[in-house]
């Protein structure tokens, strides 16, 4: 028998790319046959047993495949034609009408990933979904193969590297709060009311504040025009488009940030939520899609866009050190359930009972 991993792409550092290679590792140290299938690899990958769909084999009947959903893809007929067992981890994928206005590609991606998810309900024997809201997210497109929630694995121990010192000796004892968000520049992400929620801050709160956006972009990008053209008309200073930096520099700004800010409205999952409380950042967020389900019950949640009340919200965590010692101590608690041990060895355990079951 043999576990075949398969994924349109597999990137170095995304964090399914991550969660591919150690779900690799751990089925081969624990006796599995493991391989890996992607459409487009990535040269800077570590050595795994991982080909293109170039040099695709028919599975044996033994065997199962394991396909990761976060987009559609045009390989899916021939997973559906394959004869053995096949588990499906679902990643989600972003509604389409955030890209309307802003990327006709990642519009037309989105839309008919989505399309093709609905008509995947009867392909798979069995479902893991990264969070509680992947899983209900299935149920509505129709599947009813059991489904199990198993948060996506984190590479904490990246994350023990050294940061960069020159970001950390620029801003740490800096005047005025910094606050961070991370994740790629996009529609979704509402970078947008970060930033007005951020101005606002910095005009009644703390003049001296900086806003770090780290997330990749380019400049040809509708929605960081305009981002960068909302900045410039609403007159705030001190507003950072990082974009696409080093780890390393990442892991300052986490070192050096006050809190995490958060106003995305639709996540999967939303690893940088785990990031943060890694790094004892206080987390501010919206309350929607799998944030909650992320933050389970830890960090600060709210429920409407009032930016006032979140710039006083941002305020109160940066000076109210019980507070922050409360909420960071409720971050701590959470993070244990992410731990990199706990997380496979339930994989593990929800795979050999898949296989044991027969189903």
């Amino acid at each position: 028998m043999k576990i075949i991993q398969m994924l349109p792409c597999l990137t170095h550092g995304d964090a399914i790319g991550n969660e591919v290679i150690a779900i690799d590792r751990a089925l081969k140290s624990n006796g599995y046959k493991s391989v890996i299938y992607a459409e487009i690899l990535d040269y800077r990958l570590e050595s795994t047993d991982s080909k293109t769909i170039k040099e695709w084999e028919e599975p044996a009947k033994d065997d199962v495949i394991i396909y990761h959903f976060s987009i559609g893809w045009r390989f899916l007929p021939n997973i559906r034609k394959a004869k053995c067992k096949k588990i499906c981890i679902y990643h989600n994928i972003t509604p389409s009408h955030f890209f309307k206005d802003y990327d006709a590609a990642v519009y037309n991606n989105c839309k008919n990933g989505l399309a093709e998810l609905k008509t995947c309900a009867d392909l798979f024997d069995y479902c893991l979904a990264d969070s509680e809201f992947n899983k209900q997210d299935l149920i509505s497109y129709g599947f009813t193969c059991p489904i199990d929630v198993l948060p996506i694995l984190i590479a904490f121990d990246d994350y023990k590297k050294e940061p960069d010192r020159k970001v950390i000796r620029r801003y740490k004892n800096q005047p005025g709060a910094n606050i961070l968000f991370v994740g790629r520049v996009a529609p979704n992400k509402k970078q947008e009311d970060i930033i007005h929620a951020f101005a606002l801050y910095k005009k009644y709160y703390d003049k001296d504040a900086r806003l770090f956006l780290i997330g990749k972009y380019f400049d040809t990008d509708i929605y960081y025009r305009r981002l960068s053209s909302y900045i410039k008309s609403i007159g705030v200073e001190d507003v950072y488009l990082m974009g696409h930096i080093k780890f390393t520099e990442i892991l300052a700004y986490y070192t050096i940030a006050d809190v995490f800010l958060c106003m995305s409205e639709h996540e999967g999952f939303c690893v940088p939520l785990a990031e943060s409380m890694f790094f004892h950042v206080p987390i501010i967020a919206y309350d929607s899609t799998a944030i909650p389900s992320t933050l389970g019950g830890s960090g600060i949640l709210f429920q409407e866009k009032n930016m006032l009340e979140v710039a006083g919200l941002i305020d109160r965590v940066v000076k109210d050190e019980e507070l922050r010692r409360t909420i960071i101590a409720g971050q701590d608690a959470r993070l244990k359930d992410f731990d990199n041990a706990v997380i496979m060895d339930q994989f593990m355990t929800y795979l050999r009972n898949f296989i044991a079951s027969g189903k």
